[in-house]
């Protein structure tokens, strides 16, 4: 599938920020659209936005993942042929994968061929965000400054179906003030695979149990990647194995979501109460009250 390309760099885009994003992971959305707007870009969100059908389709139902690749099409599809945007992004190498790569199999022997067309034309205009932003924007460096360590993971569907590796290595290079390390085996699955996940939790437990094991051997603060679905998996098998590091989506660090510096400057903590005030009951709480009455 040959990507368009562009005389002048897009001015507007349309972000499809993806399900877990928009429902568990808001900033990311948040970051991506600072990102885009810092470079000019004016974004477009359309509200009615649904899942691209990628759980259905990896189980096999292409029924009801034509409903939802439909629906998708039916969303973005007159935005890009009328003009109003230039490009489709998405904080997703998996979604995008699905939506530029997959679509064309699902309309491939269905009798809904101008369907397949315009999912064609919009997989010429469908990146994910670092692609977008090196190979569409020509940008390099965000000016994001984080002091640590960090390392990469390249999720698979954005390595291995799109072909991006490069672009998010080199938006992380121009971080300044982050150590940029390697991660050993860094292009072995983490073991999520969506679905690959509940269908095979011993396998997957393993291969994320590896991962962390890869990560802690990395000395990494942070482990940047580019989906949230295999962040989500990572940070939950890291948090078990109770490896110091944490996983995060590289539009965050490189919007500078994570502050200027991952290890807190060297002074006293401040004095905290044994647990938040909020989840004092009443009861006790009257109890001290009264007591303090009973005293005076």
């Amino acid at each position: 599938m040959q990507k368009a390309t562009f005389s002048t760099p897009p001015r507007r885009v349309a972000l499809f920020v993806t399900c877990m994003a928009d429902m568990l992971y808001p900033g990311v959305g948040i970051a991506a659209t600072e990102l885009l707007e810092r470079q000019g870009v004016e974004v477009v969100f359309p509200l009615e936005q649904t899942c691209c059908g990628q759980p259905a389709f990896n189980a096999g139902y292409r029924d009801e993942a034509r409903v939802l690749a439909r629906r998708f099409l039916q969303i973005f599809g007159p935005l890009v042929e009328n003009g109003s945007v230039q490009a489709i992004v998405a904080p997703s190498g998996s979604c995008a994968t699905m939506t530029s790569h997959f679509y064309d199999v699902l309309f491939e022997d269905s009798n809904e061929r101008p369907l397949r067309q315009l999912a064609q034309r919009l997989a010429a205009v469908t990146f994910e965000l670092t692609e977008f932003l090196v190979d569409v924007l020509g940008v390099t460096d965000t000016r994001a400054r984080l002091e640590g360590t960090v390392t990469y993971h390249p999720c698979c569907h954005l390595l291995r179906e799109m072909g991006v590796d490069k672009q998010p290595r080199t938006l992380l290079a121009n971080v300044e003030g982050a150590d940029i390390v390697d991660l050993p085996d860094a292009t072995d699955c983490c073991g999520f695979g969506g679905l690959f996940a509940v269908k095979n939790p011993g396998i997957s437990a393993a291969m994320g149990r590896r991962k962390a094991d890869n990560l802690a051997k990395s000395g990494a603060d942070v482990v940047a990647m580019c989906d949230v679905s295999c962040m989500t998996h990572i940070n939950g098998i890291l948090s078990r194995e109770k490896v110091n590091c944490r996983a995060v989506h590289i539009a965050e660090i490189l919007n500078g979501q994570l502050g200027s510096r991952l290890h807190p400057p060297e002074e006293e903590a401040p004095m905290t109460l044994e647990r938040p005030r909020r989840w004092q009951d009443a009861k006790a709480t009257n109890a001290t009250v009264d007591g303090e009455k009973g005293k005076k």
